[in-house]
């Protein structure tokens, strides 16, 4: 099973991602609201990816990822920026983050994110791609 949690106060700017997700097979989805909510979430469950968005109300979504490096070194995460590629690397270098993602995220965004974690994880069944 693959449990991912999806940061956002903006469920709806993420319905065509967190749907592609969703139908997958082995694989379960959390939301939270804010940073210091799934910092906390993250403290009690195991997620295998952490995805924020951009603003999440309490703080910017790259100073949350910060965040989730320094107090869980082994958790995946992706980020939601308009930050181009170049500018979006300089923000979050040495951060670790798997995927930079568009606003809004979509299916094929899905799809690809989970393709790259399988692969990370070393997985090539548990998870229909």
């Amino acid at each position: 099973m693959i449990h991912l949690l999806l940061v956002t106060r903006n469920k709806t700017a993420f319905s065509d991602f967190s749907g592609e997700l969703i139908k997958r097979n082995g694989v379960s989805v959390a939301w939270a609201d804010s940073g210091e909510g799934a910092l906390s979430l993250v403290s009690e469950k195991r997620f295998d990816l952490v995805v924020t968005d951009e603003e999440l109300g309490d703080m910017a979504g790259l100073v949350f990822a910060k965040k989730l490096v320094t107090q869980h070194p082994m958790v995946n995460c992706a980020a939601v920026s308009p930050l181009s590629e170049e500018a979006f690397h300089e923000a979050s270098e040495g951060l670790g983050l798997q995927a930079k993602l568009p606003i809004p995220p979509g299916k094929k965004d899905a799809q690809n994110l989970l393709e790259r974690l399988l692969m990370i994880k070393g997985m090539t069944s548990g998870a229909r791609v």
